[in-house]
């Protein structure tokens, strides 16, 4: 039903396959080195960028990175993961450590004060102050190593994350990938515009979602409106459950999202509070493991309990309600239809389910998909692109026996390792660790094959993104979390530096959202059919309704009834069974009319018979991958952001090393000076590029070229072409910034098929002569 509401490219394959051992890049300071992840130290010499070397000169990032000891960076992935809370032996330990020599030092400063009031030897009285100062100095000390325990960054880490993320949404927005929307009149929170890159960036990956998804595996595409008429998602339950607990200021009527300033407090306290006990820590942790399985009443009494009061007037706060978050309206002039703007796109496949499975030849499995515009209309949306109230998803529901869930591509992607963090993992307090795929599934880890092959196939789809393997891992929903329907669910979560985010979520919802939507519901039966080689003798729950006496009682909505009679699974059958028994008639909810009905007893015969069957018709199960775009984009952002300083290390450049699958211009063509000749040939390159297909940029401005270097590196863009004869050209890559001479006529071509993934940069090196201009990067 979406994301969860509550809500392969290493650094070969990132500089186009060829390793930079030999022509060493300037220092680099990189999302990864400021937020290393906690499970893959042993590997991040493999999986991440290097951390710059020691004789570069460092930047602002770098120096405020490299404070952070090993154990206080790892433990940035720590607190800010959604695992619940098992005690970090650590921080637990330094926890009891500081409370002892607390109690130390106000023993020694009891001490000394008795030794000067019982007016005590100088000498004594002295060495007395000694033992309380040499005691202070160890409380400080374990205050040091608790406070980067617990912040990530030897007491600085916050502030190294929040320089991080200020440097990476500074250029976004000052480079126009993405801003506040409506910015002349201040904005509305969560609403952004995407600009020319970060359309670029946003369009290129959708079209690789349904190049590797779609195409691949010949998926069927619909496009539904986002405006959905009430009875839809009444029944799939969005309009009474959809919702958030919210709290309002008592005094301005400021709403806030309940759970927010409740996880918001904790992790203050965690962080900022170190006088409190390891055993007032495990409880804040724990609380915030088990923050989506607060009801109203428990949120609020943990409100209260803390004295958690309005954020912005400190004011008292209301008791926690629920808050729809579907912008709700209505459908034509009379506003008499009412309606809601999608909160996400999967009902638009399930109503098309029957249609959809006649299309493909009435056969199983097969996959719906679709992309398109869903809204929340979120209570205090925050942090950017990660929580807004207009957003765009992809999502695929594929339909399946709930009989045979196996997948015959599933050996395609059994071999597969990364990092997974199943459920008995979270609740024992361990890390995420890298898990072979086929492994986890046949242990029964992941519930089946097709839930596997898509954990497998979302792997594929973010890495090859660019998003960093290190940062990457597959989270199994606690049993707190899954909905009662469901088989299995995990989440593809990435960290950032707003800690790990749920990206994609990948569920076995059982056969829920067919049945919602069944004769009982819409008037129409979403099953489908097996047909027996063999009648088979099955024993069948048998609904006959009486048709003469409905229509006498019902006359128009008679089909209306019988169809939702005949719909009735064994268990409320069975009740309405009992009911017509015991009082002879029985209220009967028909969605369809959109009112319960009186069914007497001589209305439908409800019983079970022993039938032999030529086919058998069931409710498909469905495999659901949901896609949050504006999520992932963001976390590439991060992921692809590094800077790197000039040759006198004096000046910082930005750079985005977004991979050319994803990088919103491909390259750029520069004129070395401001010639007419060198002018004619970039424009004869530009039309070749034109026609090759490749997104490309001319820029024809006087700067000099290292600038013009560097603000394009700024934008991403994987490749530069300078023409500085009227022969041959040079091509620039844009993180080694090596550069080999390509004739005019042969560089649109090649630079094609870097592009499109026909040759590599290692293959480009090898096979031109290499170009060096130590003043173009100065």
């Amino acid at each position: 039903m979406g994301l969860h509401h509550h809500l392969v490219n290493d650094r070969i394959a990132a500089t186009g396959g060829r390793k930079l051992s030999t022509h060493h890049p300037p220092s680099k300071t990189l999302a990864s080195d400021i937020f290393p992840s906690s499970s893959v130290v042993a590997e991040r010499t493999q999986i991440c960028m290097p951390p710059p070397p020691s004789s570069s000169p460092p930047s602002l990032l770098a120096r405020l990175a490299s404070s952070a000891s090993l154990a206080s960076r790892l433990s940035i992935s720590r607190l800010f993961s959604s695992s619940p809370a098992a005690m970090d032996p650590t921080e637990d330990s330094l926890r009891k450590a500081l409370a002892g020599r607390q109690a130390a030092v106000d023993a020694q400063g009891n001490a000394v004060r008795a030794l000067k009031a019982g007016k005590a030897p100088k000498p004594e009285i002295d060495a007395a102050i000694k033992a309380l100062n040499d005691l202070k100095i160890e409380k400080a000390d374990v205050e040091k190593r608790l406070q980067a325990a617990v912040s990530g960054g030897a007491g600085d880490g916050a502030l190294t994350r929040e320089a991080f993320r200020h440097a990476v949404v500074n250029t976004l927005e000052r480079r126009l990938f993405y801003i506040p929307s409506f910015k002349i009149y201040r904005g509305v929170a969560g609403l952004y515009d995407y600009g020319p890159p970060g359309c670029a960036v946003k369009s290129n990956i959708l079209a690789y979602w349904r190049q590797h998804f779609v195409h691949e595996e010949n998926m069927l595409e619909v496009d539904c409106p986002c405006v959905t008429p009430e009875i839809v998602l009444k029944a799939s339950g969005h309009v009474d459950k959809f919702t958030d607990l919210m709290v309002k200021d008592e005094k301005t009527g400021t709403c806030y999202r309940a759970d927010h300033l409740l996880k918001d407090f904790c992790n203050e306290k965690l962080q900022k509070d170190l006088s409190i006990s390891a055993e007032k820590a495990a409880e804040l942790k724990l609380v915030l493991a088990t923050l989506d399985d607060l009801s109203a009443d428990k949120l609020g009494a943990k409100i209260k309990e803390y004295g958690i009061t309005a954020p912005d007037t400190k004011n008292p706060l209301s008791d926690p309600y629920p808050f729809n978050l579907m912008f709700q309206t209505s459908i034509g002039p009379s506003g008499m239809l009412p309606g809601y703007m999608r909160p996400e796109t999967a009902q638009g496949i399930f109503v098309n389910f029957k249609d959809l499975y006649y299309y493909n030849g009435n056969k199983l499995p097969f996959a719906a998909a679709q992309i398109g515009q869903a809204f929340r209309n979120e209570i205090s949306p925050r942090q950017g692109l990660l929580r807004v109230r207009e957003f765009t998803l992809a999502e695929i529901e594929h339909f399946v026996d709930p009989e045979d869930k196996s997948h015959p591509k599933f050996s395609e992607v059994a071999d597969l390792e990364f990092l997974m963090f199943p459920r008995e993992q979270q609740m024992s307090g361990q890390s995420a660790i890298i898990t072979r795929l086929g492994e986890a599934v046949s242990k029964g880890t992941v519930n089946n094959a097709t839930l596997g092959y898509f954990i497998g196939r979302v792997y594929l789809f973010l890495t090859h993104l660019g998003i960093d393997k290190g940062r990457l891992r597959f989270r199994q929903h606690l049993a707190n979390e899954m909905a009662h329907y469901a088989a299995d669910c995990w989440d593809a979560e990435i960290e950032c530096s707003y800690g790990w985010i749920e990206c994609v979520g990948i569920a076995d919802r059982s056969a829920f959202d067919l049945r919602a939507h069944t004769v009982r519901k819409s008037g129409v039966a979403l099953v489908a059919h097996e047909k027996f080689a063999e009648p088979r003798e099955v024993e069948k729950l048998v609904i006959v309704p009486n048709k003469k006496e409905l229509g006498l009682a019902f006359k128009g909505n008679q089909k209306m009834v019988v169809e939702s009679l005949e719909a009735m699974g064994e268990e409320e059958a069975f009740q309405l069974k009992a009911a017509l028994e015991s009082k002879g008639e029985a209220e009967f909810l028909v969605c369809a009319m959109g009112k319960s009905v009186i069914i007497k007893d001589n209305m439908v015969n409800i019983s079970k018979q022993k039938i032999r069957e030529n086919q058998r018709v069931f409710t498909p199960s469905v495999i659901e991958p949901s896609f949050g775009i504006g999520r992932i984009i963001y976390c590439l952002f991060e992921h692809s952001f590094y800077t790197r300083p000039n040759k006198a290390g004096d000046e910082q450049f930005n750079v985005f090393r977004f991979p050319p699958l994803v990088a919103p211009i491909k390259c750029t063509v520069f004129p070395l000076i401001q010639k007419p000749e060198y002018e004619s040939v970039a424009q004869l390159i530009s039309r070749s590029l034109t026609v090759a297909g490749v997104s490309h940029k001319i820029d024809i401005t006087g700067n000099t070229i290292g600038k013009r270097y560097a603000r394009t590196d700024e934008l991403g863009v994987p490749f530069a072409i300078t023409v500085d004869s009227q022969v041959d050209v040079t091509i620039r890559e844009r993180d080694s910034k090596d550069q080999v001479r390509v004739s005019v006529g042969e560089v649109a071509s090649v630079v094609m098929e870097v592009i499109d993934g026909h040759r590599t940069w290692s293959d480009v090196w090898s096979s031109f002569p290499h170009h060096t201009s130590a003043s173009a990067e100065d």
